[in-house]
């Protein structure tokens, strides 16, 4: 039998408390000024931190998004950082309306986790792709083909949440994290991989096929 869940990350728990909290306490005292704002911010907090099932129809061997948000870059690029080779690396935008929870593409084994601090500037932006703060996570997929995706804060995101530790076992489509408040997920894929998405595609955590690795 399925268990019910709240489709809320638990994560968001303290800032929905919190926002609610200051909503309840300013109705109280007649405060309608603000006790409308809050009850705005506290809608908009429930809304972000939101967490629904998904299913993917795709075929087993295929990559699935690991975030909600829009492609806004895909390109051939050598990289020094995770897999020291030559990778085709997809850049998925989430803003503050996407869902923020993060997805594992393929069924594989986590292999690292390199988390490295850094600054706060926009996650769609250059600058923020190479300064910001970032957690990546090496894979090999049962394939044997190995593969990293890398959360990365954004201008407002001040938190990155990763729940996987090395030799994890882990299956497509199981959460593995969240961003607080806008950010940006990359993949870095075998140079020879197929993409299934093009730059400006909406794309769905957990559902859209996003790859597949070379034969």
């Amino acid at each position: 039998m399925i268990q019910p869940r709240i489709p809320i990350a638990r994560e968001g728990y303290p800032f929905i408390v919190f926002a609610a909290f200051v909503t309840l306490i300013t109705a109280i005292l007649g405060y309608e000024f603000l006790a409308w704002p809050s009850l705005a911010i506290t809608s908009f907090v429930v809304a972000f931190f939101r967490d629904p099932e998904r299913m993917s129809d795709a075929e087993p061997e295929k990559l699935i998004s690991p975030a909600d948000g829009k492609i806004i870059v895909i390109e051939e690029q050598n990289d020094d950082i995770y897999l020291q080779d030559k990778v085709i690396k997809i850049s998925i935008f989430m803003n503050i309306f996407n869902v923020h929870v993060n997805r594992i593409p393929i069924d594989g084994v986590v292999e690292e986790i390199a988390y490295k601090p850094g600054k706060f500037y926009s996650a769609d932006s250059d600058k923020g792709a190479l300064l910001n703060e970032r957690c990546g996570i090496i894979l090999t997929s049962q394939s044997g083909h190995r593969m990293a995706f890398v959360q990365i804060a954004g201008l407002i995101a001040r938190r990155i949440v990763n729940w996987l530790e090395p030799t994890d076992t882990v299956k497509r489509g199981e959460r593995f994290g969240l961003i607080r408040f806008g950010s940006r997920v990359d993949l870095y894929l075998p140079a020879a991989s197929i993409v299934h998405v093009k730059l400006g595609q909406k794309v769905r955590s957990g559902e859209t096929a996003i790859a597949s690795f070379p034969k």
